[in-house]
């Protein structure tokens, strides 16, 4: 294993340069094969997951879930303050930031992007959830592209550039998981459902979340500094990716709602309407029928 862990190491090294050393010797960051092997067991738990649930009753996980919902939620909001104060002390440009400039800030928001990195393995729960309590339907394309992709991509950004102009992704990010881990969490408390109001607005802001990195990325490719040009590129393409997905995954889920009840409820009208003709119909044959009695 050391000797595959030097193989990829070098030739990392050879295609991204040298590493940022502020982060060597952290947990998980030294080698990537253990962020390989986690995305591998995940993919693998996604395709078997289901299969060995088939004949299986499903798992409430009820009081887990309200804990897991509740601790990643108290997570997102760690990071997004840290984050947010980490940018305010080091006097962060919004347009372009590099890795180096910020002093003690830096170090103050490169200890909070690995706890985000992190946190993108812990929420790989949120699939094995879904896989337990048998709601297949919500192993999408997109559920599954997102937390398979995210390890690793933080994994490089943790590696080459953990600060900076990375910075304001992830803080969107938390602050969306806020919302979005608080709702589930919630929404685990069969009596609090009524009272959940925002699901729909999560993937807007999700939206809102990917547009607003494209351009504060885009800002570093039009203004530049001394951060590296090829990671907001990449990061550019991949939010692209993500629009599109989520857009998808917007219209399939309210969209085609909207319209499904706007169908039922033109139905149901017509229903009542025939119903209210036959009955009128029903009601004036009587009456003819006792007339007719009477004479």
């Amino acid at each position: 294993m050391e000797l595959v862990d030097k193989t990829i190491n070098s030739y990392f090294d050879v295609w991204l340069g040298p590493r940022d050393p502020r982060v060597k010797g952290w947990l998980l960051l030294e080698n990537y094969t253990p962020t390989f092997i986690f995305s591998a067991l995940y993919l693998l738990i996604v395709w078997l997951g289901p299969k060995y649930m088939r004949n299986k009753q499903p798992f409430s996980c009820r009081g887990i879930l309200v804990v897991y919902n509740l601790g990643l939620t108290l997570l997102s909001l760690y990071m997004f303050y840290e984050l947010v104060t980490g940018v305010l002390e080091g006097g962060y440009n919004f347009f372009c930031q590099d890795t180096h400039s910020g002093g003690e800030a830096d170090m103050k928001i490169i200890r909070v992007l690995w706890w985000y990195y992190f946190s993108k393995l812990i929420e790989f729960m949120d699939t094995f959830f879904f896989i337990l309590r048998k709601n297949n339907h919500q192993i999408t394309v997109l559920h599954v592209y997102h937390h398979a992709t995210m390890l690793n991509i933080w994994w490089f950004v943790m590696n080459w550039v953990p600060c900076g102009h990375s910075y304001f992704g992830a803080t969107l990010n938390s602050f969306i998981h806020v919302l979005m881990y608080s709702y589930y969490g919630l929404s685990a408390v069969p009596a609090m459902r009524p009272y959940l109001w925002w699901k729909k607005y999560i993937t807007q802001g999700q939206l809102i979340q990917f547009v607003l990195t494209i351009f504060q990325t885009s800002c570093g490719v039009v203004w530049p500094c001394a951060f590296p040009q090829g990671w907001l590129y990449f990061q550019i393409s991949y939010m692209i990716s993500l629009i599109i997905l989520f857009t998808n995954f917007y219209i399939q889920t309210y969209n085609k709602k909207a319209s499904s009840r706007r169908k039922e409820y033109q139905n149901g009208s017509t229903a009542i309407a025939n119903g209210y003709t036959n009955s009128f119909s029903s009601l004036e044959n009587n009456v003819k029928q006792r007339k007719q009695r009477k004479d």
